[in-house]
């Protein structure tokens, strides 16, 4: 324990020295609320679209930015360089429990996200957006929104170890793109199309967008919320899993 809480709190202090890279986390995903809800705000008005639930379409639109957030994972880029100038054979070479390894950097993505999470939440009460769970609804938001993240810096951390590679890690990244619109991102998934609902039941990330979304709009509908709890819980473990074995097997 002592040695996952070193390490995390290193990550963290790496963070911190380099806002800059932690700023775009915030400002793209706000970036995109703005724009979608100004695209699409008339066409769904509050008053007569039930799917809002009475709120305006920002509402309905959180969710998909808090992901898009969630997706900006750091901790890949710093491992690999720490693989580039040696430190990490070190690491390596040192009585650190792989677990402890993996989990440093990962938990402090997640400790990441759940910051900004809150200030995405709390910029959004500006739109006239609130959670309609409450406080409670709040905390099991960005919870969510961590735990996905948690386990997409996992999976650009395989990248890393596999590639080491900074150009590849990062371009791994831009896979959560499709992932992210491949969902009932701006419409609920029975006003797809057929092909497009397919794919987004298929779609792991549909079902985290519709547990934050449900906290946000419907209050505790705790069968979604299951799904997107499990979908996440199963990815970040999964994820801790490999990025694990694969620095066993790390040469």
């Amino acid at each position: 324990m002592s040695q996952f809480l070193t390490l995390s709190e290193r990550a963290i202090r790496e963070a911190k020295r380099t806002p800059d890279a932690i700023l775009p986390t915030l400002l793209i995903p706000l970036f995109f609320l703005v724009v979608n809800v100004g695209q699409a705000g008339k066409i769904f008005p509050a008053d007569t679209t039930p799917f809002l639930q009475g709120q305006n379409y920002g509402a309905f639109q959180l969710p998909s930015s808090l992901l898009l957030a969630a997706s900006f994972a750091t901790s890949a880029l710093y491992l690999v360089e720490e693989i580039e100038n040696g430190y990490f054979d070190k690491l390596r070479a040192a009585p650190v429990s792989r677990w402890s390894l993996a989990l440093g950097r990962l938990s402090a993505e997640g400790v990441k996200t759940l910051a900004l999470s809150s200030v995405l939440v709390l910029c959004s009460l500006f739109f006239g957006i609130r959670i309609s769970s409450g406080v409670g609804g709040f905390f099991l938001l960005i919870a969510l929104t961590a735990l996905w993240a948690l386990g997409y810096a996992g999976f650009l951390q395989i990248v890393a170890l596999r590639t080491r590679s900074a150009a590849a890690t990062n371009s791994s990244s831009l896979i959560f793109f499709p992932l992210l619109f491949l969902t009932p991102n701006f419409v609920p998934r029975d006003m797809l199309t057929r092909p497009m609902e397919i794919a987004a039941t298929l779609n792991p990330v549909t079902y985290v967008m519709e547990a934050i979304r449900s906290l946000v709009l419907d209050g505790y509908d705790w069968v979604v919320l299951g799904k997107g709890f499990l979908v996440a819980g199963l990815f970040a473990l999964g994820m801790v899993a490999l990025n694990v074995r694969t620095m066993r097997h790390y040469d």
